[in-house]
């Protein structure tokens, strides 16, 4: 081959140009779209799915923190239910130890165990229905305590403490989201639905047109896997820093451990994600790195060991003889 024939074709050069570009910001679209997808994934599907909801929140039962926030909460709350009966009996600071002490032990209980299954499906079911379904009206979705105070109440009884038969069953329901923040929450559920089908298919097409468009498709893979694992880490960053933020804006410091355990619960699938984006990333890039810097190396050596291996020595042919 001449000199003329190995020399680069001139127009090339700037046809590679505008090539390499739109990959490069194909695959860096991907490398954006990627961490969102995720986002807008687990948020439509992962929180959206009651049963895998229940199963997230069940440990909190037993969870300390948890435990001592919802028995301060109910206790506080039959004593602002039952204030008017006792104003009229024994002393309200007489009470209230023995009121506080019964639900912290319910809630060490089988039953307050499956009490907060059930609430947690029931809360999550219905918070559920009211999201997808627009035919209905705007109405705040709500919670029936009684059920609770109902047992609190009987195990007082049963420890004889005074007035404990007294103590009123509200038929009241706990406002668990506002009427005024359920439009806000559809359209935005809406939009997150769309977001976690089309996300991810965006960012799969980018990066397939992105490693085709690129005129070495090897370093294409390296770039995309290091893209990958930078908006893995930027997740569980995020993540991070939102559970920071959450647990700041409480107006109570002293249930802020119990907000923690919840926040952690719910986003602990999202982190196991973001850190396998990570790990996945980093290992494509550096399966990509190694095969581009030694696989030359062991192609030429075992061309180079082909070449030098002896030749089969020919086959014996008739000999002829000698006149």
């Amino acid at each position: 081959m001449s000199e003329r024939d190995r020399a680069p074709v001139p127009e090339q050069a700037p046809l590679r140009r505008p090539r390499n570009a739109l990959s490069a910001v194909l695959l860096a679209l991907a490398c954006l779209l990627t961490p969102f997808g995720t986002l807008a994934s687990w948020a439509a599907h992962g929180l959206t799915d009651t049963g895998r909801y229940v199963r997230a929140m069940a440990p909190l039962a037993s969870d300390p923190d948890v435990q001592r926030a919802v028995a301060d909460a109910i206790g506080d709350g039959i004593m602002r239910e039952a204030g008017h009966d006792l104003d009229s009996g024994p002393p309200r600071g007489t009470v209230g130890p023995f009121v506080h002490d019964a639900v912290r032990s319910f809630t060490r209980t089988q039953a307050f165990r499956t009490g907060w299954d059930a609430a947690n499906h029931a809360v999550h079911d219905a918070v559920l229905r009211a999201v997808r379904d627009d035919a209905t009206r705007a109405a705040a979705v709500t919670v029936d305590v009684a059920p609770v105070v109902a047992r609190v109440k009987r195990r007082l009884t049963d420890d004889h403490v005074p007035f404990a038969h007294r103590i009123p069953v509200p038929q009241a329901r706990v406002p668990v989201l506002p009427a005024d923040d359920l439009d806000r929450l559809r359209k935005g559920y809406h939009v997150l639905d769309t977001a976690a089908f089309w996300l991810p298919l965006t960012a799969a097409g980018c990066a397939v047109a992105g490693i085709s468009l690129a005129a070495c498709r090897r370093r294409a893979v390296t770039a995309l896997g290091l893209g990958t694992a930078v908006g893995g880490g930027l997740l569980v960053l995020a993540v991070a820093i939102g559970r920071r933020l959450t647990l700041a804006d409480l107006p109570d410091a002293l249930h802020r451990p119990a907000a923690g355990a919840v926040y952690d619960a719910l986003t602990a699938t999202l982190v196991t994600v973001s850190w396998g984006l990570f790990a996945f990333g980093l290992t494509v890039a550096l399966g990509s790195w190694l095969t581009g810097r030694y696989g030359p190396r062991l192609s030429s050596r075992r061309r180079a060991r082909a070449s030098a291996a002896p030749g089969a020595d020919p086959a014996p042919g008739p000999t002829r003889a000698r006149a």
